[in-house]
């Protein structure tokens, strides 16, 4: 077994040893299928010693299965009634916790000395696009994340240009990492069941560019897609980049002034933004 709390039986009884209830503003849904957490471990794959972030920890029930393969993990949760829980269920010398919101904790309010490479957790749902996003733009130490998140979720971050799903989030993720691996995960796998189909995702670090050109090209992303249904010429000229600059730099990169911003590759965002320079707003 990986992991001891992943029934719906011994879930029940830590939360009712500690007079919790879960917790619907903070999206507490707890895993509880056994062979759900092996998939992600297998996912995962686990270097004895390796350092691991884990975001949203709830009872353990991921985190037990984590130590036991290994990890030297830092678990970072915003339900401070969680602490006791989880003092008792991975009270290991390999284990230490952050308590507060993972968007602003991350990554300078982690313990000094603590530099992950991988992201393994069943992210809370309200906050795990932007939660992943930030990861790897601010860790550039994290090689790999392996995270549950809600189906839809999924669908953006696995989408290929073209498609429907595909949008400014899914051009700005791919700017540092690519999806490897993907596995759903249905409502009966967790108590309570949520009112959302899950996956599980895995996403290896695969920078198209230097981290600063990187982060050059989100803001052209987000201009190309900010009138989803405009030419990128028109969308991006609205969002305050001068048009002859565009004009010159869809030249220089062989991009029709026409072309939807769903039909773009992130790696000619990059290139775009590379064209752009200076053209770009402040």
């Amino acid at each position: 077994m990986n992991s001891t709390l992943a029934t719906p039986s011994a879930t029940r009884a830590v939360l009712e040893r500690f007079g919790l209830s879960t917790k619907h503003r903070l999206g507490q849904n707890f895993l509880v299928n056994d062979a759900v957490i092996g998939r992600i471990l297998a996912l995962a794959e686990i270097a004895p010693d390796e350092r691991v972030l884990e975001v949203g920890p709830g009872i353990g029930t991921l985190s037990v299965a984590l130590l036991a393969a290994g990890a030297c993990l830092t678990a970072v949760e915003a339900d401070h009634a969680l602490e006791p829980v989880l003092a008792e269920t991975c009270a290991h010398e390999r284990f230490s916790l952050v308590l507060g919101d993972a968007l602003k904790v991350l990554p300078d309010g982690l313990p000094a000395g603590c530099v992950p490479v991988k992201l393994v957790a069943n992210l809370p749902y309200q906050v795990a696009a932007t939660l992943i996003l930030k990861v790897f733009e601010e860790m550039p130490p994290i090689a790999r994340a392996v995270v549950m998140v809600q189906a839809e979720v999924a669908d953006r971050i696995c989408a290929v240009p073209g498609t429907k799903a595909y949008g400014a989030y899914t051009a700005k993720l791919a700017l540092f990492g690519q999806v490897t691996d993907r596995f759903e995960v249905g409502p009966a796998n967790f108590m309570p069941p949520p009112h959302v189909d899950s996956a599980v995702v895995r996403i290896d670090r695969s920078p198209l560019a230097a981290l600063d050109l990187a982060r050059a090209a989100a803001p052209v992303i987000d201009a190309a897609f900010a009138q989803r249904r405009k030419t990128i010429r028109n969308s991006m000229a609205a969002s305050g980049f001068e048009k002859g600059a565009l004009d010159a730099a869809f030249a220089a990169c062989g991009i029709a002034p026409g072309a939807r911003a769903e039909t773009l590759a992130p790696a000619q965002f990059i290139a775009l933004a590379a064209a752009l320079g200076e053209g770009a707003p402040c």
